[in-house]
């Protein structure tokens, strides 16, 4: 058992920067997590193979390659693999919700979220 909790990398892959900004703040002002951000799909792939965080947060609706392809190709490389995944989305739907689960996510959090509670879900679902 470690006596000290290391501190949490969470990588935020949203083209949208407003959600980037209020996901980053709640994250560090509640949790204390080490942040990183990427605008794309491709750079947040480049970014979860060097910087190796403990959960990427994607968001499903991007331009070029949008978050199921992201997972798809996180989910291929070596290096990212078994980083879990949470969809960030707008779009919840119980077929869709069921499709996102079926490729191998965490969890599903829908747009907007509660700032306040975004950190506990995220805890939570990954028993930290």
């Amino acid at each position: 058992m470690m006596a000290a909790q290391a501190t949490k990398k969470v990588l935020i892959i949203d083209d949208d920067p407003d959600i980037r900004e209020v996901t980053q703040l709640s994250l560090e002002v509640s949790r204390g997590w080490q942040i990183v951000t990427a605008i794309s799909g491709v750079e947040g792939i480049e970014i979860a193979i060097a910087e190796q965080p403990d959960v990427v947060l994607l968001d499903v609706m991007m331009p070029g390659l949008d978050g199921v392809a992201t997972l798809q190709k996180l989910k291929q490389h070596p290096k990212t693999q078994a980083i879990p995944v949470i969809f960030l989305t707008a779009r919840v739907q119980a077929s869709e919700r069921k499709r996102y689960e079926n490729l191998g996510i965490e969890l599903v959090l829908s747009k907007p979220f509660d700032p306040l509670l975004l950190a506990d879900a995220i805890a939570h679902i990954l028993q930290w």
